[in-house]
């Protein structure tokens, strides 16, 4: 099967979009034009990325020598398409990997495709607080990052690996001393 041609798509649009007009409903041919917007916007937007990261990595001298196809991996709206489309060249776990890296202080532990559970070590914030904050906002942008680079992931669960909440420090007198108000 050859890939249809931009006009040819466009004239099948059009029919499309006549024919839910033609059908009476408003409300139905109003949404059908806005959806077939709304992907175009995505599309031509994830193709003008392509275009500019590989534009760029070509006269880039101080570009990473990783290459252009490592750049539009990286790049969430390409991915986004690749991955729609089945055109990632990449398998589950490397996609994961790639979009894991992305978020500081994170890294894979572990990915269940029968779950689809994902586990990510997130550092804790250094705040010093004992509270997990900055591994709940770890969590937060692996999930983002993940949704895109693989939706086959249902769950990202967190295993903390910054220092530990602090031990309770209990202070007490010495055996055999008494407190001020006994004396």
């Amino acid at each position: 099967m050859s890939a249809p041609t931009g006009e040819a798509a466009g004239r099948r649009v059009e029919e499309i979009l006549d024919r839910l007009a033609a059908d009476g409903d408003p409300k139905a041919a109003a949404a059908a034009e806005e959806l077939v917007r709304v992907l175009m916007d995505f599309y031509g937007a994830g193709l003008a990325r392509a275009v500019e990261l590989l534009s760029a990595g070509a006269h880039d001298p101080d570009r990473p020598a990783a290459g252009p196809l490592a750049e539009l991996l990286d790049d969430q709206l390409v991915a986004g398409l690749l991955v729609l489309h089945d055109l990632h060249p990449e398998d589950t776990v490397g996609r994961l990997e790639r979009a894991v890296r992305q978020v500081p202080g994170a890294a894979l532990a572990s990915f269940d495709p029968a779950s689809g559970v994902l586990r990510v070590r997130v550092e804790n914030s250094g705040s010093g607080c004992g509270c997990s904050g900055g591994a709940d906002d770890g969590r937060a942008a692996v999930a983002e990052l993940v949704a895109v680079f693989a939706p086959e992931v249902t769950a990202v669960e967190l295993e903390p690996t910054g220092p530990k909440e602090p031990a309770l420090l209990q202070i007490g007198l010495r055996p055999g001393l008494q407190p001020a108000e006994a004396r």
